[in-house]
């Protein structure tokens, strides 16, 4: 039976057409089709009101490049919440090079919020004054420099979709993964049982199940300490708390 209220992204870019791209397909694509939850991709530019369609300007004080004009952007952000309950209101995300990053915890709490409204940076920024007077929460998805904002928008999007129920079918399946409990996962193994002469670990074959999640936690830390010890330190039932590096995504 189809959700009623299905979770809803609202995304605010120069190219709607970029969407749905990645997320019309697989397990994201066939929720969408069956109406778990819904995407809408709204054009900036709707809401230029020259001629020209004129979104950006020079930055304010000199340099390169150009700016997100405030005017044009909060009237698209204005437009896309007409009729919205507002005693529900919806996160307001900016994907912006200088946010904070994104963590599994974050996206746990979009998911089961709101759907929220997504603008997309570009060209040099976004005027101050709207991200303050509409109150945008700026995100990050890592330290690296995007073009623009679409494919952080995705990554999100995807991140929070695959939470939501029915999604993933086996929702069980989402409970032992990377980050979810502030640990990288454990590695997998299926058939065949002998590849290239390595076998699968015996401890996984020996139907012993307190043995194998002993196995897999052990694993898991293992992995964490090799290669993100920063998460380590958040970790349940470890000492201290999750770190995440300064973000500077140009998404």
């Amino acid at each position: 039976m189809t959700n009623p209220s299905p979770w809803r992204a609202t995304v605010l870019t120069l190219f709607p057409e970029m969407f749905p791209g990645p997320l019309g397909v697989s397990l994201a694509g066939r929720g969408l089709a069956s109406g778990l939850w819904e995407l809408e991709a709204r054009d900036i530019r709707a809401s230029a009101t020259d001629r020209h369609r004129s979104v950006d300007d020079t930055p304010a004080g000199g340099g390169p490049g150009m700016v997100l004009r405030a005017d044009v952007l909060a009237a698209a952000i204005d437009a896309a919440e007409i009729g919205q309950d507002l005693s529900k209101r919806r996160p307001r995300l900016l994907m912006s090079p200088r946010g904070r990053p994104l963590t599994q915890a974050r996206v746990v709490e979009l998911a089961q919020a709101p759907g929220p409204l997504i603008v997309c940076g570009r060209f040099e920024g976004v005027d101050q004054r709207v991200i303050d007077q509409r109150g945008l929460e700026e995100v990050s998805i890592g330290d690296y420099v995007l073009s623009g904002g679409e494919i952080a928008a995705m990554a999100l999007i995807d991140a929070c979709v695959r939470l939501l129920p029915g999604v993933m079918g086996k929702e069980a399946s989402g409970t032992e993964e990377s980050f979810s409990e502030g640990l990288l996962e454990y590695p997998q193994y299926t058939r065949p049982q002998l590849f290239e002469g390595v076998p699968i670990p015996q401890i996984l074959t020996s139907g012993d199940h307190a043995k194998v999640a002993a196995w897999r936690r052990a694993e898991s830390e293992a992995l964490t300490a090799a290669r993100r010890p920063d998460l380590r330190t958040k970790a349940p039932n470890q000492t201290s708390g999750q770190k995440t590096p300064k973000s500077t995504t140009d998404g």
